[in-house]
């Protein structure tokens, strides 16, 4: 198959290149820059710049461009979030509408879409969105999906937990406390915390790009829920150290503003969409999945 990565250039964009080659797949990255190899096309999401003819006859169009979200969220930055995922997807909804042949389009999308703390509630891809900065930009995100749907394209929205592999940035930071012996829980760590190992995010966004029934959103995170307390024991096992300094949600709230929802509120999230139709997951528990982005 013919896949464009749009973010090819982000940990999991490498991950995804590396995975697509090995397999025999071809690979088209989208540049902001002047291409410098063959398998590059130059666009520019900002003023929705990017030649279909440039990207030839395409099967999937994957999206998993984005800025981090982990910095602070001045009203200056929110638009840089917001815009960087909007403009993107947009982008190639447009093009994936004037194509001959309808592609696949498939985006990056945010777990945290669903609210900022949600108890015990279950929640599956039928769940309302909640409210809230993240869950206004899941909206926007999304939507930007339309004309292609309305032209023909299947598409989806992959609503991702935390990706766990030693690479990850995001699991880096949140295992360098344990590493250093001042790892715990974060806040009461009652809250559920949704994860997911980076094989089975791999092999989740394969099997969307290669299943016709699956559509919408869907929620890629572990089928066995963890809470962070159960996360954060299950990470220091893994390290062999020891997790007895828990942060107090109220300091974590005074450092990081709202963006402190993304690790104190619960979001109880069930992959249901990828399990109704058929995929199972290589490491389905929090332990499984450690072991696997440790070794």
């Amino acid at each position: 198959m013919k896949y464009v990565l749009a973010g090819a250039s982000g940990f999991l964009g490498k991950a995804l290149a590396r995975d697509l080659v090995a397999d025999g797949h071809q690979i088209v990255r989208l540049v902001r820059r002047t291409p410098a190899a063959p398998d590059e096309v130059r666009w520019n999401p900002a003023e929705g710049e990017l030649d279909a003819a440039a990207l030839g006859d395409p099967d999937v169009l994957v999206n998993l461009a984005g800025a981090n979200i982990g910095r602070p969220w001045t009203p200056t930055y929110r638009n840089t979030i917001r815009e960087s995922r909007v403009s993107t997807t947009a982008t190639l909804a447009a093009v994936a509408s004037r194509l001959e042949r309808p592609p696949v389009l498939i985006t990056q999308s945010g777990i945290g879409g669903y609210g900022m703390d949600l108890g015990d509630q279950i929640l599956t891809e039928d769940s309302q969105l909640g409210e809230g900065f993240l869950s206004d930009v899941v909206r926007l995100w999304e939507g930007a999906l339309e004309p292609a749907k309305e032209a023909g394209s299947r598409v989806a929205a992959l609503r991702t937990g935390v990706v766990l592999d030693r690479y990850a940035p995001a699991f880096q930071l949140l295992s360098l406390p344990f590493r250093v012996g001042l790892g715990g829980r974060l806040g009461s760590g009652k809250q559920y915390f949704p994860v997911v190992s980076l094989t089975d995010w791999l092999r989740a966004v394969r099997f969307v790009a290669e299943h016709d029934a699956v559509s919408g959103p869907v929620n890629i995170s572990l089928p066995a829920p963890a809470t962070n307390e159960e996360f954060t024991a299950a990470l220091a096992t893994a390290l062999h150290r020891p997790a007895f300094v828990p942060v107090p949600g109220v300091l974590m709230k005074v450092a990081l503003g709202e963006f402190v929802w993304e690790l104190i509120g619960s979001k109880r999230a069930l992959p249901s969409r990828l399990q109704s139709n058929g995929f199972t997951f290589h490491y389905p528990t929090v332990a499984t999945a450690l072991s696997a982005a440790l070794n």
